[in-house]
């Protein structure tokens, strides 16, 4: 297999200069001081697909012969890469079919129909990625299309390596310098591998830590393998970066290179994405939010106070109806959302006391789902509380040990969970 060198990353630079314009790199004041680092982000939600995906997408198809442009391509995709593959084919002129999965945001869809024009055409089918790109496969295989993998292919990969070559230069102009750690999220590993491909030649010496979402990290299954493996079940919450299987190409640079790789809780990453939108005007989509999120793990990775840290932002294609599961998540996630089954006496008066006498001053219900059984002394109520600050939750389980009420936490793995976040 040839994986990519940084004289092909040189050369995928100079086949997307002029076609796409260097996205920005700024130090972010908030995360400086939240984390003691001195800290960049580099704007790939700020490409016009809002996403890096585009730089691979469009050095693989730009490259092409004339015959295999003639023939078209084909792509299977979450919504990110098919943008990528969108927009590069109407810059190129070369006609594409997109595979996209049913639960692709309504948002990634039509992105995926405004960039490509009426020379992409959108199919949608499947319950899941496996499924488009079982679809797309056969479409390839039957028609003669050039597949244009989201990771895995060293041109992806070299088209992906460019945000590296950009952000250090752009970092020398701003008179910082190199790095000392470059925080990349990770899903298949393209973006990570081309970026190790630069620096591996560059600047050795840059500390990369590849954040992967803890519910899809399929990266840090493959190291531990000693090859790609496919995870049994994924969390799919982090929709652009969860990969069930890492790509042949991809897992060979990363373990030769070695990053240290880092599990981003979900909540955390909803946790950042909040943060993102109201102190910094950023839109993120979960996997946009994922390399800011890890800023948190740096201290394990050894960092001296004051390193200069450059995380990439990719990922800006977030649905608004998203938000409220992505403040429930932050919510549970910081220790300020719980759920309880409680067994109320069928007697009246019993809601009161449970609210004079359990629930703390600053304690809110958000949630009271109550079902009376006639037949029964006592029924059950599923209900949420809100807390003022995750240390009343300690009180708030005494208040509940100490009265006659018979009440059941519901932890975050219950499947009963999953009904009310």
């Amino acid at each position: 297999m040839h994986l990519p060198t940084a004289a092909d990353v040189d050369a995928a630079a100079d086949r997307l200069a002029g076609v796409l314009t260097p996205t920005p790199l700024h130090r972010s004041e908030r995360l400086s001081a939240a984390t003691g680092y001195d800290v960049w982000l580099k704007r790939e939600d700020l490409q016009p697909v809002r996403s890096y995906k585009v730089r691979g997408a469009y050095h693989l198809i730009s490259g092409l012969s004339e015959e295999e442009k003639a023939r078209g391509v084909t792509c299977a995709s979450a919504g990110n890469h098919a943008q990528g593959v969108a927009l590069a084919c109407a810059r190129a002129g070369v006609r594409a079919r997109v595979h996209l999965p049913r639960t692709t945001p309504r948002q990634k869809r039509e992105r995926v129909a405004v960039l490509g024009g009426d020379l992409v055409e959108v199919v949608i089918g499947g319950d899941t990625y496996d499924d488009a790109a079982a679809a797309n496969a056969a479409f390839a295989e039957r028609t003669g299309a050039t597949n244009v993998p989201a990771f895995d292919d060293p041109r992806i990969v070299a088209g992906q390596g460019t945000v590296a070559t950009e952000l250090l230069a752009q970092l020398a102009e701003a008179g910082v310098g190199t790095p000392d750690a470059l925080v990349v999220p990770v899903g298949g590993g393209g973006l990570v591998a081309g970026c190790l491909t630069v620096l591996a030649a560059r600047a050795p010496e840059v500390l990369v830590a590849a954040a992967e979402p803890a519910g899809a990290a399929s990266m840090a299954a493959a190291i531990e393998a000693g090859a790609p493996v496919e995870l049994a079940s994924v969390d799919g919450f982090v929709d652009g970066a969860a990969v069930r299987r890492v790509g042949d190409a991809t897992y060979a640079v990363v373990a030769a290179h070695a990053p240290r790789l880092l599990a981003v809780p979900e909540g955390a990453v909803c946790v950042e994405m909040l943060d993102l939108y109201s102190s910094d005007g950023i839109i993120a989509e979960p996997a946009g939010a994922l390399a800011t999120a890890a800023l948190a793990q740096l201290d394990e990775l050894g960092l001296e106070p004051g390193a200069t840290v450059v995380a990439i932002v990719s990922g800006g294609n977030n649905d608004v109806s998203r938000y409220a599961e992505v403040v429930e998540r932050a919510l549970v996630h910081e220790g300020l959302k719980h759920y309880f089954l409680v067994e109320f006496p069928q007697e009246p008066g019993a809601l009161r006391r449970f609210l004079d006498e359990v629930l703390g001053p600053d304690d809110d219900i958000t949630l009271f789902e109550y079902t009376k059984r006639n037949n029964r002394e006592t029924g059950p109520a599923l209900v949420g509380v809100e807390l003022g600050a995750a240390g009343d939750l300690a009180p708030l389980l005494a208040r509940m040990d100490a009265s006659p009420l018979v009440v059941t936490p519901v932890p975050p793995d219950s499947p009963l969970f999953r009904f009310v976040t």
